[in-house]
C-alpha cells in the first residue's frame, strides 16, 4: 500500500459538482492499494498515519498527531500511486489491485481509522473526483507498506 499524507488546513472531494467528503484541519491521505495488500498492510498504515507527529506543539515543533490536535482524515483512493513509468510514456498499473480486490481493503482502512477515534471522510471509490486541499506547511509524507516489512 502506498500513501501520500498531507497536513492540511482544509480539504474536500467533489464528485459530479457535489462535495462528498471534507475536513477542516487534519490529514489528506491519498492511498493506493497493491495486489498483495492485506490485513498487515492495513494495520501498519493505520497505525503509522494516526501516530504521525506532524502537527506543531506549543513550541512550534512537529510533535503532535492528528488525534491530539482534534483533526480529521480525508481518505481518497488513488490507484495511480502504483503507476510504473519506467518503460515508455504511458504508466502501467499492473501492481495496483483490481477494483474488486481493492474495495474491501479500502473499506477496512476506513473502518480501522474510525475505530481509532479519528473522524474520517472519504471520496467515492472508483469515481472521477476533484480533490481540493490547502497544504499546511507544506508537510507531505510518503508511506509505502511494501518497504515496511
Amino acid at each position: 500500500m502506498r500513501a501520500v499524507v498531507q497536513r492540511v488546513t482544509s480539504a474536500r472531494v467533489v464528485v459530479d459538482e457535489r462535495t462528498v467528503g471534507s475536513i477542516r484541519h487534519g490529514l489528506l491521505v491519498l492511498v493506493g492499494i497493491a495486489r498483495d495488500d492485506g490485513r498487515d498492510a492495513v494495520s501498519y498504515l493505520v497505525d503509522k498515519v494516526v501516530g504521525l507527529r506532524v502537527f506543531p506543539d506549543d513550541d512550534g515543533r512537529m510533535n503532535r498527531s492528528v488525534r491530539e490536535v482534534g483533526g480529521g482524515i480525508l481518505l481518497v483512493s488513488q490507484f495511480t500511486l502504483y503507476g510504473d513509468c519506467r518503460r515508455g510514456r504511458r504508466p502501467s498499473f499492473d501492481a495496483a489491485a483490481r477494483p474488486e480486490e481493492a474495495r474491501p481493503v479500502y473499506d477496512e482502512l476506513v473502518r480501522r481509522f474510525r475505530d481509532r477515534g479519528v473522524p474520517v471522510e472519504t471520496g467515492v471509490f472508483q469515481a472521477h473526483m476533484a480533490v481540493d486541499s490547502v497544504n499546511d506547511g507544506p508537510v507531505t509524507i510518503l508511506l509505502d507498506t511494501g518497504k515496511a516489512f
